[in-house]
């Protein structure tokens, strides 16, 4: 491992350029900043043998981009992408994502948004179920935010005008983009080629195992990969349990050189508790997630947290129901279902990894239920006592606000959901005693003598830790 040899002096800067590269699989020379891409230059041949020894991840670095390429264990449904309001991709811009992209890598050095929509709309009509109307202000909006993500990230850089203009009247508003070709060919790389996949699940580690035909196991595991798969769900989940694993895979987790060696590589912090190990980015750099954090979901999520604790241990309340995690069938099968079966090259085809069962998987672990309903009655407590310094908009939604919070609790593997309510999962017991400070502010005096008066919600500040 090369991090082992590097000096004391400048451990901390591999360090942030191994997070850098595990937190962004693409860094060009603006995303996530203008200093990303230098760093991850300095260190590219000791970060390459690294990442690729502890996790199979294999690093392209050239002038204008760096590209990680990383090994998907498990679908992941917590991490979408997101507009620039922070609002969830739904299915419409992954489809204009996708046919943008594909029309870029066609386009010459530059491209306007009009002419960009004209080839995704010619594409989108050959899909079923897929269309992009120039006309409806939707979908406007909808091909705004996927071209939005791309100059994020730029595989397109604005030359000239607007495309707020645009989405408002196509009509009078357009916008020029300058094409960064390199990004664009690095952006799409996906380890097999779609139009031969029947099932999401080619695109997972092992869907090319080996299989005994005689009774459908793998004919051997590599100790190497058990140990890669342990690493990478150690930085790609807040938690991981014991219970996710198999019998090699627990042993591995419990083993001090696994989380040690992921420890030097990123600079994280470990904590073990008896159910699972949990790496802590004191730094701030790695996760996506910074929790406890400010704003009323984040506040009201550590109080639910809290509140869901102490339910859980009350001797006093009723027993609780207790339910096994749900695996990703459902998931998969929804996904499988909006392939296009056009467009699969059926004498290519194939169907993905193949379901096994190992024999020393251990007995699904069960987990205490709690209802919506229970939810929504704290949520609506929590709304009363400390109402009057959220925000306006979560004043008047308590269902909305339950949901976000739960929904947050859900990515960070404190809870996990299902219809009717979530499972309760053993790390969110750390956060059992929150404090809860509400300190009123003395209003600033007024520039103004005939300005309005300050309200007591603009006074009040509200902390949970």
């Amino acid at each position: 491992m090369r991090a082992r040899d590097i000096p004391t002096l400048a451990l901390d800067s591999y360090q942030r350029a191994a997070r850098v590269a595990l937190a962004n699989h693409l860094v060009t020379t603006t995303y996530p900043d203008r200093i990303a891409l230098p760093l991850l230059r300095r260190w590219a041949t000791e970060l390459r043998e690294d990442l690729l020894e502890l996790f199979g991840y294999r690093l392209e670095v050239t002038e204008t981009t760096a590209r990680l390429f990383p090994v998907l264990d498990a679908l992941d449904a917590t991490q979408p992408a997101r507009t620039a309001s922070d609002r969830v991709f739904d299915r419409r811009r992954y489809a204009y994502l996708a046919l943008a992209l594909a029309a870029l890598g066609r386009a010459g050095n530059q491209i306007t948004l009009s002419e960009l929509a004209d080839h995704v709309a010619a594409e989108a009509g050959q899909v079923d179920g897929v269309e992009l109307a120039t006309d409806r202000a939707a979908d406007r909006d909808a091909f705004v935010d996927a071209v939005g993500w791309l100059g994020a990230r730029g595989a397109i850089s604005l030359a000239d005008g607007d495309a707020g203009g645009w989405a408002n009247n196509p009509s009078a508003g357009e916008a020029l983009y300058d094409i960064e070709r390199s990004v664009v060919v690095a952006m799409f790389r996906p380890p097999r080629a779609v139009q031969h996949l029947r099932s999401v699940t080619g695109l997972l580690a092992g869907s090319d195992t080996i299989v005994d035909e005689e009774d459908d196991t793998p004919v051997q595991v590599d100790p190497k990969e058990t140990l890669r798969q342990v690493r990478r769900a150690l930085v790609e989940r807040p938690v991981v349990y014991f219970d996710d694993l198999d019998r090699d895979g627990r042993s591995a987790l419990a083993a001090e050189r696994t989380v040690a060696d992921v420890e030097m590589l990123t600079g994280l912090v470990s904590e073990r508790r008896g159910e699972g190990v949990a790496l802590i980015d004191t730094s701030g750099r790695l996760s996506d997630i910074r929790f406890p954090s400010t704003g009323t979901i984040a506040q009201v999520a550590l109080l639910l947290a809290g509140e869901i604790s102490d339910r859980v241990i009350d001797p006093d309340a009723g027993e609780l129901a207790h339910h096994a995690l749900s695996d990703d069938t459902d998931l998969i099968d929804t996904l499988d279902a909006a392939i296009p079966g056009g467009g699969i090259f059926d004498d290519l085809a194939e169907f993905g990894s193949t379901a096994t069962h190992s024999e020393d998987q251990a007995a699904p672990a069960l987990y205490p239920f709690i209802e919506n309903s229970w939810l929504a009655s704290t949520v609506a407590d929590l709304v009363e006592r400390f109402g009057r310094t959220f925000a306006a908009q979560w004043q008047a939604d308590p269902d909305g606000l339950r949901e976000r919070a739960t929904t947050l609790l859900h990515r960070l593997r404190l809870v996990h959901s299902i219809s009717g309510g979530v499972l309760v999962l053993p790390v969110i017991a750390r956060y059992r005693d929150v404090m809860v400070s509400v300190r009123d502010r003395a209003p600033q005096d007024s520039l103004f003598h005939n300005s309005r008066e300050t309200t007591a919600g603009d006074t009040t500040e509200f902390e949970a830790h």
